[in-house]
């Protein structure tokens, strides 16, 4: 049952996105992490004035106090009305550490760019050869004096190319058991050394990148907490980065447009798929697999709001979120059918004005199923996540 009290902050959260959420945000929104930048930071800019840009941080850093459902539901109107994401490399991921395991000073330098959105960061991570096995990450930092000199290269690293910093794992030393030998750096993008090559996806967008460090110096200032210590803080962000990614209200809202989609687009007889029974019974598979998957989140918020710690279980959210998200984007495909052929980049980017070939719910269509295919391996690979299912409930 929901309270009033909740009920009435569903509301303010509405009002707030109507009063605040512009088309060309809308517009820009169905880029994810292709978003102009520009554009990203003033949505984070309306957060922010709003103080509701960080839900979860304690209230002593800029945080709201709000309970986990009031954030669950913060998160999820903002979802149904279609706003842009919230890069969660600052918010979710660095901030966090930053604020729980940093010094005074980078906490002074740091966590104001990061709440008011003028610094954007990256996040590296993985490197070709050490993705779900990160542990084997070879990027070094060698001790020079007050400095590391980093070399090394990272992959698949999401928006480094408008990234003003990075947060990055590196090797420390490389004598010890693989976890016990990795730090965890703040390093400035600007830095000498640093070079961000493009990797363009098979969405057709550029949002990941390959970096590579040569000589790079990095204060030894910028390092979070212990040398050596950076696995520990890296398993603290991960537990950030999960959260969240079942895409309940994503998900909801995308079978709403597909119904709708089907009262619009025709099917093999000249009737419209809203007629079509096969088409129809698509998305209802598709939408009882997504009030299963809300119902197992509701048990996961619930247990979290009554203090208890959920671990493997959300593994689960993981898993069934993506796979539902893949399905939905197929369904999507097989709905605008050959209007999905023409895949025009620049209509996708949004920066051409020649009309649609077909309706505009067709022109992202193949590129969100393309790069959609990923979402069963970035965050923890669903295979991964079976595996923390195996041995954390079932004991195997």
């Amino acid at each position: 049952m929901i309270s009033t009290e909740l009920n009435s902050f569903r509301t303010e959260v509405r009002d707030f996105l109507a009063n605040n959420l512009t088309p060309e945000m809308r517009k820009a929104a169905a880029l994810g992490f292709g978003i102009p930048k520009a554009i990203g930071q003033e949505w984070h800019k309306a957060l922010f004035d709003q103080n509701w840009i960080a839900p979860s941080w304690p209230k002593e850093y800029g945080g709201t106090d709000w309970s986990l459902m009031q954030q669950h539901i913060f998160n999820e109107e903002n979802a149904l009305a279609g706003a842009p994401m919230i890069m969660p490399f600052s918010i979710s991921m660095v901030g966090p550490v930053i604020y729980t395991f940093g010094t005074d000073e980078q906490k002074k330098q740091h966590l104001p760019g990061i709440m008011d959105g003028s610094l954007w960061w990256c996040q590296g991570y993985s490197e070709p050869g050490s993705g779900s096995d990160l542990a084997s990450l070879k990027t070094s930092a060698v001790r020079d004096g007050d400095n590391y000199v980093v070399n090394g290269q990272k992959i698949w690293t999401t928006n480094a190319h408008k990234a003003d910093w990075i947060f990055a794992l590196v090797r420390t030393d490389k004598e010890c058991k693989p976890q016990q030998g990795i730090s965890f750096l703040l390093i400035d993008m600007n830095s000498p050394g640093i070079e961000v090559k493009p990797i363009v996806s098979i969405d057709g967008l550029h949002h990941l990148n390959e970096v590579y460090f040569t000589d790079v110096q990095v204060p030894v200032g910028n390092r979070i907490g212990e040398e050596n210590k950076g696995w520990t803080y890296a398993k603290f962000l991960l537990g950030h980065e999960r959260a969240g990614i079942a895409g309940v209200a994503s998900s909801r809202r995308a079978i709403e447009a597909l119904r709708e989609i089907s009262h619009q687009e025709p099917d093999n007889t000249g009737q419209t798929l809203a007629q079509d029974d096969v088409f129809i019974r698509q998305i209802n598979q598709a939408e009882i697999k997504l009030e299963a998957l809300a119902g197992i989140e509701s048990k996961i918020l619930s247990a979290m709001s009554g203090g208890k710690t959920v671990g493997a279980e959300a593994s689960a959210l993981k898993i069934l979120g993506s796979e539902l998200q893949q399905m939905l984007e197929e369904i999507r495909v097989k709905a605008v059918a050959y209007y999905a052929m023409p895949f025009d980049i620049y209509q996708i980017r949004g920066e051409s004005d020649d009309t649609c070939i077909g309706p505009e719910y067709s022109v992202t269509a193949v590129s969100d199923h393309n790069f959609g295919r990923a979402s069963t391996i970035y965050g923890g690979s669903n295979e991964i996540q079976r595996n923390v299912i195996a041995k954390g409930v079932l004991r195997l």
